[in-house]
């Protein structure tokens, strides 16, 4: 490492100090979440406001903890549910993306070009401009007040599908032939060929759907009534939400804007070198 600092030149030096001082300023938000969570009440109401916090307290955590809605719900409910909902979608979307991505990226059948169209047609369309199409569907197939409700509308997903679409036309038509003349059937192919090598883009796709899911306040304001099944971004929401004006509920949401992040940060730190070669190898500028 310090070879390589020594030959660095005068203007790789400068670029580098420029992008390590770049880094430093990006990371004061992500350090200020932190310590804004665990900061007492007397130091969040400090000016100028401290960015460190010289007494750190769980009591914000506490309080979001045992704070329940309405004296009904518990708080680990609305946790438990966004947890399943975020694992499921997940799963769900992987599994019809890479399918649908490789059945037109691969296959040949009619109306390709047609789906195809749709498709980038789709991806112009802002989630606004659907929510009513989506509330009667849902209605129409009776899945309110269910996980469903939730899932559903995320299966269909023109980004993941591009993604994966994109992604495995990089793969060799050698290879998939070979494994042809081998015998392989298309479902082995799929699971044994396509899907370990399009990796990189099958964990984009994770990171971009958990962030849709994890913070999804649709869903449990437009299609779910039961208290019971709604997620964790909705509880939150309702909480800031009555919290804005009242300078108690400070450490509230300090606690809970970070219980939000926190997971949105550690899967992205996991598969940031996957997101990379996604966008390298399927063309996405």
């Amino acid at each position: 490492m310090f070879v390589r600092l020594r030959k660095l030149s005068f203007s790789g030096a400068l670029l580098m100090v420029a992008l390590t001082g770049l880094a430093v300023f990006m990371l004061i938000p992500i350090v200020y979440i932190f310590n804004h969570a665990f900061k007492p009440m007397d130091e969040m109401f400090l000016f100028p406001p401290r960015i460190l916090v010289q007494q750190p307290t769980w009591v914000n955590f506490e309080r979001l903890f045992f704070a329940t809605s309405g004296d009904t719900v518990p708080f680990t409910r609305y946790l438990f549910n966004s947890v399943i909902i975020a694992t499921v979608t997940i799963v769900g979307v992987i599994v019809v993306s890479s399918m649908a991505g490789y059945a037109i990226a691969k296959l040949r059948f009619g109306m390709k070009g047609i789906m195809m169209s749709l498709i980038y047609i789709s991806l112009m369309f802002a989630a606004e401009t659907v929510s009513i199409p989506r509330y009667l569907i849902i209605s129409g197939i009776h899945i309110n007040d269910t996980y469903f409700a939730h899932i559903l509308p995320f299966l269909a997903s023109p980004v993941a599908v591009f993604l994966m679409m994109a992604f495995i036309r990089q793969i060799p038509n050698d290879l998939i032939e070979a494994a042809k003349l081998d015998g392989a059937s298309e479902v082995k192919i799929f699971s044994r060929i396509v899907m370990p090598l399009a990796a990189p883009a099958v964990a984009t796709i994770a990171i971009l759907t958990f962030q849709g899911v994890w913070a999804d306040l649709e869903a449990s304001t437009l299609y779910v009534q039961d208290e019971t099944m709604k997620n964790l971004a909705y509880y939150v929401s309702t909480l800031v939400g009555g919290a804005q004006n009242n300078v108690a509920g400070q450490g509230l949401m300090a606690a809970a804007s970070l219980l939000m992040f926190v997971p949105n940060l550690l899967i992205f730190l996991l598969f940031q070198k996957r997101v990379m070669q996604t966008m390298l190898h399927s063309g996405v500028k």
